[in-house]
């Protein structure tokens, strides 16, 4: 099938040729089955990333996947950088991932496995008991790690990772999936809005590293604050207290 990889970078431009260099080999073998496409979406970055972008992977380069750029005006957020990333994919497939690899690029091949026909999305799981964190601060362990038990608790308890950005998902699915959030929650409410549709979610069991180049651009208390309401509304979905969809938006699957 044919393959979208989307990127989202902000303020990324010392760490697109280290970008470049870990990605390519994995695009190359598998542009050797498939036609790629690789989406890089810059969120408004104001350290000269577009302009690296374009130096990095230049046009008319020959490159095994068709490369293609997004840029937003203005920095909207990771949640905005993959509505537009999924509004410009074209594959059968559509995959999304950190620009930073702390999920290791030459995974891909093994996150694509694991969505058997039954599935519709696979999600990378570093909480998994057989997935594992390799040198991550312990405050964005405290983060992720909290907030996914929580949505365990909610809503599936089977599912052990809620946070992570490292997934593929099936066109129906990023076609049908209604998600509100332009920040970092989009990742979390795009799988959770997924689970109470009907789709079938498998975990890939994920190393996530910690980061090698550059700093992370996620706001903790921000993020922390947009979870707890997210979690608020689940639980009164749950209760039967409050829809979890507007009545413009779907809810049950197609």
């Amino acid at each position: 099938m044919n393959l979208s990889i989307i990127i989202p970078c902000y303020n990324e431009s010392d760490n697109i040729a280290n970008l470049r260099r870990q990605i390519t080999p994995t695009v190359t073998s598998l542009a050797e089955t498939r036609t790629v496409e690789l989406i890089l979406v810059d969120d408004g970055s104001q350290d000269g990333t577009w302009e690296t972008l374009h130096q990095t992977f230049p046009d008319g380069e020959p490159y095994p996947a068709e490369v293609r750029f997004e840029r937003h005006p203005t920095n909207l957020g990771l949640g905005a950088a993959i509505r537009t990333g999924f509004r410009e994919a074209r594959g059968d497939l559509v995959l999304t991932t950190d620009s930073d690899g702390t999920y290791r690029f030459e995974t891909i091949p093994a996150l694509l496995s694991t969505l058997t026909p039954e599935k519709d999305l696979v999600t990378a799981s570093p909480y998994h008991p057989q997935g594992s964190v390799d040198g991550v601060p312990p405050y964005r362990l405290l983060l992720s790690k909290g907030s996914s038990l929580l949505y365990r608790i909610l809503l599936n308890w089977k599912i052990y990772t809620y946070t992570a950005l490292f997934r593929v998902y099936r066109r129906k699915v990023v076609e049908s999936v209604p998600f509100e959030s332009n920040g970092y929650l989009a990742g979390t409410e795009i799988l959770v809005n997924s689970l109470l549709m009907g789709f079938q979610v498998a975990e890939y069991p994920a190393v996530l590293h910690s980061r090698v180049v550059g700093v992370s651009k996620a706001r903790l208390v921000r993020t922390i604050r947009a979870h707890l309401r997210f979690q608020s509304k689940l639980l009164l979905h749950q209760l039967g207290i409050r829809p979890m969809f507007s009545a413009a938006q779907p809810k049950s699957k197609p």
